[in-house]
């Protein structure tokens, strides 16, 4: 029997407006990433409703894009509009996930990857038919993204509930210790870190130069003397001496061979050490993953970012959504016994690894 002959109308339409609404907010998303870089949305909280022309004014933008992007959000239902006299408004609970004005309930910031991965499209396409993958230094705004993203997940809970997964984490910091960063980035935790704790000892490790320049720069401006950065490749680099604490947000599973890079934190761990590893709260079967509020975007990201930077480098290509299941088998195949797993209500999208000796 053809397959036109099986089909369910009712589903098949269905189906069709899905991907219609896809499209939709597709597009609108990388309007909000942009709403979001230039403060449009910031500018509208707690204002009465509002023209084109005076938001422009109050953003110092040019008012024919700002109208633009006005009749786009109100399209999408993210602003309010009055028809008879095309102002615009933003509702309070819309506000709320939309603006740096209520930081650890920003989502706005995320939109930003959209674009920022629609811009590798054409090369992943390429190694999808050829094979290899993308280079970091290919994915233009990516590491500003993530240290916006580190900044609403990590800095802001670092104290408060970070950190004292811990315990006596914070009286040892006080008194001093040595610590690592993996994959640090520009290195905003390892500077706040350095900040509060003048007696410890910080290093931050990256692949990448280009964000390491702004983590030097931060250190420079902060007249910091015990927080330093070293660029490396940690498959094949290990650092002098032993650590008290090892930190890793959000970068194990980015690695071309996390076994390898998890061998090496156990090895420049203290006996007494522990690895804090902040990673994505997934599993690696996907029939687990099919109702996960980030799935989709994960998923994405893993295809266009996290997959291809691994195989761009020979890696294992384990891709974001490599599961918190492999996640403890790579642990204890590193040698580590003592692991134990946390989920905090201000981040949705991780967990996080408390890991002893």
């Amino acid at each position: 029997m053809c397959m036109a002959c099986e089909m369910d109308p009712a589903k098949a339409e269905g189906f069709a407006g899905s991907i219609i609404e896809m499209i939709n907010q597709g597009a609108l998303g990388i309007l909000v990433s942009m709403g979001h870089q230039l403060g449009l949305f910031d500018a509208m909280v707690g204002v009465p409703p509002i023209s084109s022309l005076e938001l422009a004014a109050s953003t110092g933008l040019l008012e024919r894009y700002v109208r633009e992007w006005l009749y786009a959000m109100a399209a999408g239902r993210i602003v309010e509009v009055d028809i008879s006299s095309t102002y615009f408004h933003l509702p309070p609970e819309h506000a709320q996930f939309l603006s740096r004005k209520f930081p650890g309930d920003n989502l706005a910031l995320f939109a930003q990857y959209i674009p920022v991965l629609a811009g590798v499209e054409q090369q992943v396409i390429q190694c999808f038919k050829q094979g290899g993958g993308v280079p970091y230094e290919q994915y233009g705004r990516f590491h500003e993204v993530m240290a916006e993203d580190s900044g609403q997940t990590i800095l802001g809970a670092l104290f408060e509930h970070i950190l004292p997964l811990v315990p006596g984490l914070l009286e040892r910091l006080e008194s001093g210790v040595d610590v690592l960063d993996i994959g640090c980035g520009s290195g905003r935790a390892m500077v706040l870190m350095g900040e509060t704790f003048p007696n410890s000892r910080f290093l931050g490790i990256d692949l990448c130069e280009a964000p390491l320049t702004a983590a030097r720069q931060r250190v420079r401006e902060k007249g910091l003397n015990n927080v330093h950065f070293i660029q490396a490749d940690l498959t094949t680099f290990c650092p002098e001496g032993k650590f008290d604490l090892i930190t890793a947000f959000d970068a194990i599973h980015d690695q071309a061979r996390p076994d390898l890079v998890l061998a090496t934190v156990y090895d420049c761990l203290l006996d007494d050490g522990v690895f804090l590893m902040q990673d994505i709260d997934s599993s690696e079967k996907v029939a687990n993953n099919l109702d996960h509020p980030f799935g989709r975007l994960l998923y994405s990201i893993s295809t266009l970012h996290c997959t291809s930077v691994s195989l761009a480098q020979g890696g294992m290509g384990l891709g974001t959504m490599w599961g918190t299941e492999q996640a403890n088998r790579m642990l204890r195949a590193a040698g580590f016994r003592q692991i134990t797993e946390n989920r905090l209500p201000h981040d949705p999208m991780n967990c996080y690894f408390v890991v002893g000796r």
